[in-house]
C-alpha cells in the first residue's frame, strides 16, 4: 500500500533529510504493523483487485485528475476496475477519472485548487509537504505545477488506499502519501520550500502550536499556504463552538481572516497576506453516488442556509499566504 523503500530512496537523494528519512520511514512501517482497523483488509482486497495495466501518464481534464484511457481496458477489466474502486468508497476529494471510469468525489477540490494556484508562488523545481492531503488530489495537482518532490501526510488508511489505487496506474515515485498525522512527522526540519494546510486548522485544540509545527517545516523564505474556516470579524474575532459545528464534533476555533493573519505573524511568518474568500457552497460540497453519506446540505439549517443546523454562520473559508521568517 505504502511504498517506503521509493519514499527513503527519494528523500536521501538530498543530502540534507537523511535523519528525517530514516525518522519518517520508521514510523510509518510501525504505524502499518499496528493492529488492523476493521476496514483495512477489505480495502487492500480492492486494491489487489485492480486489473493489471501499464502504467500511464497522469492528465488533467475539466480538473479531474485522469490516468488511462476507457479503450485500454477490455470490457471484463473494466468491471473489475469499478468494483475496486467502488469497494474504496466514500471519495471525498477529487474528481478522477480512471480509464474512463468516472468518480465524482463529494468535493470538487479542483474549485479550491483554482482558487488557490494563482497566488502562491511557482512550485517549478519545489520540495512541497502537504498536510491532511485527503486521498491525495491535491498532491496530483502540485506535481503537475513542477513540484520536483511533493509529501502528502493523512492518518486515513482509506484515503492511503485510493492514493495507491491512482498511483498504482501513474507509477509516480516523487509524489508520494504519509500516513500519519502531523504530530508524528520530524518535528522542526525547515526542509520545505512550500508547506500546504487546507482545512486543517480548525480540527486542531492549540492552532497557536499548530502554526509554530507548520513554521518549523519551512526553510527561512519559504511559504505557507493555508487554507481553513473563518467568519466575519475583526483581529479578536473567534467563534469556538459549544458542541458541534456543521454536525462536526472535532471544530475547535474558527477565526476571523483578519485574527489568523495576526496568529500568522505572531508564529513565525511575514508578508502575510488574505488571498481568497468564499462560502462553500452545495454545487462544491455535496452527496453523489461516490460518496453517499450527508455532506454540506445536511448540515446547513433547511429554513436559513446562511446558518448550520446548530446556529453558527454557514461555512466560510479562505486562503492565507505567508513567508516564514
Amino acid at each position: 500500500m505504502i511504498d517506503t523503500d521509493a519514499l527513503q530512496a527519494a528523500l536521501l537523494n538530498d543530502p540534507e533529510p537523511a535523519a528525517f528519512a530514516e525518522t519518517l520511514v520508521s514510523r510509518i512501517r510501525a504505524r502499518l504493523d499496528e493492529p488492523n482497523h476493521g476496514d483495512l483488509q477489505r480495502w487492500l482486497d480492492a486494491l489487489a483487485a485492480l486489473p493489471a495495466a501499464p502504467l500511464q501518464a497522469l492528465r488533467y481534464d475539466g480538473g479531474a485528475v485522469t490516468v488511462g484511457h476507457a479503450d485500454s481496458l477490455s470490457a471484463a477489466a473494466q468491471e473489475r476496475l469499478l468494483g475496486a474502486l467502488r469497494g474504496l468508497m466514500p471519495w471525498r476529494k477529487g474528481p478522477y477519472q480512471v480509464f474512463g471510469t468516472d468518480i465524482d468525489t463529494e468535493w470538487r477540490s479542483d474549485w479550491k485548487w483554482d482558487r488557490v494556484q494563482p497566488h502562491i508562488s511557482d512550485l517549478s523545481g519545489r520540495r512541497v509537504l502537504d498536510i491532511g492531503c485527503g486521498n491525495g488530489y491535491h498532491l496530483w495537482r502540485m506535481h503537475e505545477a513542477g513540484a520536483r518532490q511533493v509529501i502528502g501526510v493523512d492518518p486515513s488508511l482509506l484515503f492511503a488506499c485510493q492514493f495507491a489505487a491512482i498511483n498504482r496506474y501513474a507509477g509516480r515515485r516523487d509524489v508520494h502519501f504519509v500516513p500519519l498525522g502531523m504530530e508524528a512527522l520530524p518535528q522542526d526540519t525547515g526542509w520545505f520550500d512550500t508547506v500546504f494546510s487546507m482545512g486543517v486548522l480548525y480540527h486542531r485544540r492549540s492552532p497557536m502550536d499548530y502554526l509554530r509545527e507548520l513554521a518549523g517545516q519551512l526553510r527561512r523564505g519559504g511559504e505557507l499556504v493555508l487554507e481553513t474556516l473563518v467568519i466575519e470579524g475583526d483581529e479578536q474575532h473567534v467563534l469556538v463552538p459549544q458542541g458541534r459545528y456543521a454536525r462536526m464534533r472535532n471544530v475547535w476555533f474558527i477565526p476571523s481572516s483578519r485574527a489568523l493573519v495576526l496568529w500568522l505573524q505572531r508564529n513565525g511568518f511575514c508578508d502575510v497576506r488574505i488571498v481568497d474568500e468564499c462560502t462553500t457552497t452545495t454545487d462544491e460540497q455535496r452527496t453523489t453516488d461516490w460518496m453517499q453519506y450527508e455532506s454540506l446540505a445536511q448540515c446547513l439549517d433547511p429554513d436559513d442556509p446562511t446558518r448550520t443546523v446548530e446556529g453558527h454562520p454557514a461555512p466560510k473559508r479562505a486562503v492565507l499566504v505567508g513567508t516564514r521568517r
